[in-house]
């Protein structure tokens, strides 16, 4: 059967159903939808050169790639291509397809270190290895049961704290901005990250379709965001932290687990069932929050590199 590899076309629902519906049978630990695909797409800053690719057997989505350039990082000639093919359609060489099509459209755009996150199974491995990847960084993805499980009582915020959510600063989202431009950038990772572009943060992450700001919470300190737990959900029944984090003044104090609790504790209440998140292997800290408040890890995932030309 022949395999070919194309653009997603964003205005094509089954191209976004179809991307989305891959991704979620290769790595069911993170949230997708339709809408929040073509949004990706649509909304990428024009320096990240970012694309998604589908690989199709006879006409059927078996693969998909996203690819872009890490034009947020002080370091230059840097890209990922991050490669999923549906289990029950693999070794018919959709992967190679795509890599062999990610990597020439990075290279022409003057990337020379290529990252790509890998699921942590012999033959994903095996497959990043004979194409002169090497491994480097390792990262968990962490489920907690919300319907069946026992998550720690509600505290009340310590005096000079409040509680609020991300719907509160709907009006003037920039001082969200500065917290997770502050917290992302500590953030443990193979590429450094600089937020600066606040219009882009907007459109990118503020606007996401999965964010739920009226399950985002934050702490707030003296009128200032000091920590946050970013919530996505996916219309259903499923929930996502999609970043917790603490200014760098703040830390020490519990704020992100306060904040944490109180978005799943509202999550549950509000009918979601499944909640997810993800920690880099070495963030001891953030895992052992994680797993106070009952999460376990369901998979690992290990980030490769390799440099091309």
């Amino acid at each position: 059967m022949t395999m070919t590899v194309r653009d997603l076309r964003p205005d094509v629902r089954a191209d976004a159903e179809g991307f989305s519906d891959t991704r979620r049978l290769a790595l069911p630990y993170m949230l997708s939808t339709p809408e929040s695909v073509v949004h990706t797409l649509t909304h990428a800053h024009p320096d990240a050169h970012f694309g998604q690719l589908i690989a199709e057997e006879e006409g059927e989505i078996v693969g998909t790639a996203q690819i872009s350039v890490a034009h947020d990082s002080p370091e230059p000639g840097q890209g990922s291509a991050n490669i999923y093919v549906r289990p029950d359609r693999t070794r018919r060489g959709a992967g190679s397809l795509l890599l062999r099509t990610a990597e020439e459209r990075l290279a022409a755009l003057g990337v020379r270190k290529l990252f790509a996150w890998v699921l942590d199974e012999p033959d994903n491995r095996a497959f990043a290895e004979r194409r002169g990847f090497r491994a480097s960084r390792s990262a968990y993805f962490l489920r907690l049961d919300l319907a069946a499980g026992m998550l720690p009582p509600r505290q009340d915020p310590p005096a000079g704290v409040e509680l609020r959510t991300g719907a509160d600063f709907a009006d003037d989202p920039r001082p969200m901005f500065e917290l997770d431009a502050v917290t992302s950038s500590d953030e443990p990772s193979d590429i450094a990250v600089e937020f600066t572009d606040y219009e882009a943060w907007l459109e990118e992450t503020w606007q996401h379709p999965l964010l739920n700001l009226g399950l985002t919470s934050v702490a707030v300190v003296d009128g200032r965001p000091a920590a946050f737990s970013a919530a996505y959900t996916d219309g259903g029944t499923r929930y996502a932290t999609a970043m917790t984090g603490t200014a760098r003044e703040f830390r020490g104090r519990g704020l992100a687990k306060l904040a944490k609790n109180d978005s799943l504790h509202r999550a549950r209440a509000a009918g979601y069932t499944e909640a997810f998140t993800g920690n880099d292997t070495g963030n001891g800290p953030m895992i052992a929050i994680n797993k106070w408040f009952g999460y376990e890890v369901c998979a690992t995932e290990v980030r490769y590199v390799r440099e091309l030309g």
